[in-house]
This record gives C-alpha cells, sequence and structure tokens, in this order.
C-alpha cells in the first residue's frame, strides 16, 4: 500500500485578492474578499468571494499548578454560545485580545492580572503552539500558553474582568484530573480549553520551568 504524499512545500502557493472590502464593522469587523488561488491540478481556480470575520488574533493561558497538579479555568458569558439548551456561560483559560505592538507573552501576564489575579512573568510561561481557531470563516490565530505557578486556594471562586469590556469573569480551581472528567463530560466545549487540556494531559509529567 502507497501512502499519499503529504509534502506541504509541493501544495499550491499562489493566491491573488482582487478586492477586499469591509462590508461591516461594529464590535468586530467583517472584511469582503475576492480571491482566486492556484490549484493542485495547476492553474488557478476561478474568481470567488468569502466574507471572512475579522477579530485579530488571541493569547490563550492555561495556569498550572506542578505541586498540586491543579488548573485554573475562568467562566464567563459568551454571545456565541446563547442557543436553546445550552449553557452560555463557559469554562475557559485565560484569553485576551493581542493589541497594536504588544507581543503575545506581553498579553498572557496582562490578561492573567485582570482575569484572575495572577501576577505572572516571563519566565512562568511555557509557550504551547499556535493555531487558527477556524480559518473557513475567521483570521484568528491564537498563541497558546502554560503558565506554570502556585494557585492557591483562594483563588477560586474571585470575581474579576474590566467594567468597560462588560467584563464578568468568575475563577475556578481544578485537579488536573477534575477538569480533564469535565472535558469528557461534555460540559467543557469550546476548543482552547479542549486543545490546552488535551495538551496538558500529554505533557504533565515532563513539565519544567522553561521547556
Amino acid at each position: 500500500m502507497t501512502s499519499e504524499n503529504n509534502n506541504i512545500k509541493a501544495n499550491p502557493a499562489k493566491v491573488l485578492v482582487n478586492e477586499k472590502k469591509t462590508v461591516f464593522k461594529g464590535f468586530f469587523r467583517v472584511d469582503e474578499w475576492h480571491l482566486q488561488h492556484e490549484l493542485f491540478a495547476g492553474g488557478m481556480s476561478k474568481a470567488f468571494t468569502r466574507e471572512i470575520f475579522e477579530r485579530g488574533d488571541a493569547v490563550i493561558v492555561l495556569p498550572y499548578d506542578k505541586r498540586q497538579d491543579k488548573v485554573l479555568l475562568v467562566e464567563q458569558f459568551r454571545a456565541g454560545a446563547v442557543r436553546p439548551d445550552e449553557n452560555p456561560w463557559l469554562l475557559e483559560p485565560i484569553a485576551g485580545m493581542i493589541e497594536a505592538q504588544e507581543t503575545p507573552s506581553a498579553v498572557a501576564i496582562r490578561e492573567a492580572q485582570e482575569e484572575a489575579g495572577l501576577a505572572l512573568n516571563e519566565d512562568d510561561l511555557i509557550f504551547v503552539m499556535e493555531y487558527f481557531s477556524s480559518p473557513g470563516g475567521t483570521s484568528e490565530k491564537l498563541y497558546l500558553y502554560l503558565a506554570l505557578c502556585e494557585l492557591p486556594e483562594h483563588l477560586s471562586g474571585q470575581l474579576h474582568g474590566l467594567d468597560y469590556e462588560n467584563e464578568d469573569i468568575r475563577t475556578h480551581l481544578f485537579s488536573r484530573e477534575q477538569a480533564l472528567d469535565l472535558m469528557m463530560q461534555g460540559q467543557i466545549t469550546n476548543a482552547s480549553t479542549i486543545i490546552a487540556l488535551q495538551w496538558l494531559a500529554l505533557n504533565y509529567q515532563n513539565l519544567t520551568s522553561k521547556q
């Protein structure tokens, strides 16, 4: 049996952006792209249109206390999860948008303080990966970090968030196994939390302060 050739360098690489315009601008922005791209079989595709949700890039931070084998998750309302028979208050890692001139690690430190009252520094952060959240419809890229830190019990149940951003955030401490159980039971349903917890499940035994 022959395996499929997955050489990425052999993939088409040419994209033509014939026109790009903003068709909506509110809390977020939607751009309309008129595109053509190189085909696997050669030549160019026909011109087509895609609406792309533009929200910028973001940082995800999962705080983990290795000694206690605990994680910190935050709970907050998410408008995109409002639907019948669904709970729109989601358990998530700390997260925040990258502003102009900010590095992902600086955002991780800022958001940890704003959303959980955690004072982190660069040495606490382990960069895990970067990934596109849903590239069929949005340009957003996420930068995922694990933060090795102490998580004392008093951090659980605290309320945080910025009023001018309409944030209403509650912190929770879970053992690593409790968090994974919540995921397996379908009580954690967002991609960033699932990806972060699955990575931790695979790597927690080998963690040191800097990977």
